[in-house]
């Protein structure tokens, strides 16, 4: 319980800090292959399903985020993007947000030691895993779209567990700090109740 008070903690006060490991490049089957360029091949512009619950999303996500990304129209596009592409992976937006803060501290430019890239702190060698070498790690709903693609692919691996599953997506899957990193954000400074 220590150690999970003291990651969260570290979140808290170096809020910058990119956590990103090493997401480990591994041998993809045919049909994981192609279904993983089906997934991040569609770029429908993000919009809610429910307008109306969209909109009480977004007023209950924006001051949260505003001091990451003070520009009110940047933000609202930000947590958009963040909601269309969850949603999309069948991932909770408010996990994703929680991964973001952790992986890269919502610095779009962000680089880990590892080379990952962007908000999501994707490795590049899944553009070319996936056969999408032409992309940009850097565009915003690029990044989105293949950091929530990636996660959904880890939790099917482990099979719905949600602590292993962040663990593959930071490169180590028995490292718990970072997963209760992400939990502890997404239950705590991201809660959200319609």
């Amino acid at each position: 319980m220590r150690s999970v008070r003291m990651a969260f903690i570290s979140v808290l006060i170096i809020p910058n800090a990119c956590l990103a490991g090493n997401q480990q490049e591994e041998s993809l089957s045919a049909s994981v292959r192609a279904g993983l360029h089906r997934a991040v091949s569609d770029f429908a512009a993000p919009e809610f399903l429910d307008p109306v619950a969209g909109q009480f999303w977004l007023k209950a996500m924006a001051p949260k985020l505003q001091k990451h990304i003070p520009e009110q129209q940047i933000r609202e596009d930000f947590l958009k993007t963040v909601h269309y592409e969850a949603l999309r992976a069948g991932l909770d937006p408010q996990l994703v947000l929680a991964l973001i803060q952790v992986e890269s501290g919502f610095n779009k430019y962000a680089v880990s030691s590892a080379g990952a890239r962007g908000f999501m702190q994707v490795m590049p060698f899944w553009l070319v895993s996936i056969g999408a070498s032409d992309q940009n790690l850097f565009h915003l709903r690029t990044n989105l779209r293949f950091g929530c693609t990636i996660l959904r692919h880890y939790l099917d691996m482990e099979h719905g567990n949600l602590n292993r599953a962040l663990g593959r997506y930071n490169g180590n899957v028995n490292q718990q700090n970072y997963a209760n990193s992400v939990i502890s954000l997404w239950h705590g400074n991201w809660a959200y109740r319609q």
